[in-house]
């Protein structure tokens, strides 16, 4: 967590390691600390933020790491009930907040293309035992100078090592639609989006021809802090 009244430091990073405060648009050098959100499905207010630190940050391609033991922001059910154990009829229904928790596992890097409908996500076994790439289908990231927004269409993809790939989710995406956080044009949108992430997947085109499973964190960078306005509204800017 940030403190309060941080000062900013070189293109608007707080000195603190909290994201800027600014508004203003800007490439972030490697090693800065943004944030990572996700609005609400059906709703202007965000539910989820992760704080990120950046490897890459150009007109080509966005890429950010999330490091195990990071504290983010997850929705979680008004009762107290996670997200993912409750029963699908219900859980986009149900009353919902937010709550902070620790990202566990061995953390992920983050890709995205400016105006891309997704991004992709590698994953690791411990020992950095590489896993699987994961199609996260999702608006086009809009940028702020404290990081990057977007919001989920719940449909998903995985990218096995072996070029297979698998639809993830569908039962999700079907139930966003049913109870209306989805309409038909959006959800016909969303799987043209899948099915374009899916050619890429099929021409090995980047980011899996890249190499990207190779990469490893810089030793010296710290895990980033959530900050106290993780939920503020930012002026956003073109990709």
């Amino acid at each position: 967590m940030a403190d309060e009244g941080a000062v900013s430091g070189v293109n608007g990073t707080a000195t603190d390691g909290s994201p800027p405060t600014t508004d203003a648009p800007a490439r972030w050098a490697p090693g800065t600390p943004v944030l990572w959100r996700y609005r609400a499905n059906g709703g202007p207010g965000f539910h989820i933020a992760r704080p990120v630190t950046v490897v890459r940050d150009d007109a080509d391609l966005l890429a950010v790491w999330l490091a195990p033991g990071t504290e983010c922001v997850k929705p979680g059910l008004a009762d107290g009930t996670p997200v993912h154990q409750e029963p699908l009829e219900t859980r986009y229904t149900k009353p919902r907040t937010v709550q902070r928790g620790r990202w566990f596992g061995t953390g992920v890097l983050k890709l995205a293309r400016p105006g891309d409908p997704w991004s992709v996500w590698l994953f690791w076994e411990p020992g950095w035992q590489f896993k699987n790439w994961y199609v996260n289908l999702e608006e086009p990231l809009a940028r702020w100078a404290g990081g990057v927004d977007s919001e989920d269409h719940f449909l998903d993809i995985c990218v096995h090592p072996d070029r297979s790939w698998d639809w993830l989710d569908e039962d999700e995406f079907a139930q966003a639609q049913r109870v209306g956080l989805m309409d038909a044009g959006a959800a016909a949108r969303t799987r043209a989006a899948g099915l374009a992430a899916v050619e890429v997947i099929r021409a090995w085109g980047a980011p899996y021809r890249d190499g990207w499973e190779n990469w490893r964190p810089d030793p010296t960078w710290t895990v980033p802090v959530l900050p106290q306005d993780w939920d503020r509204t930012p002026v956003h800017a073109s990709p």
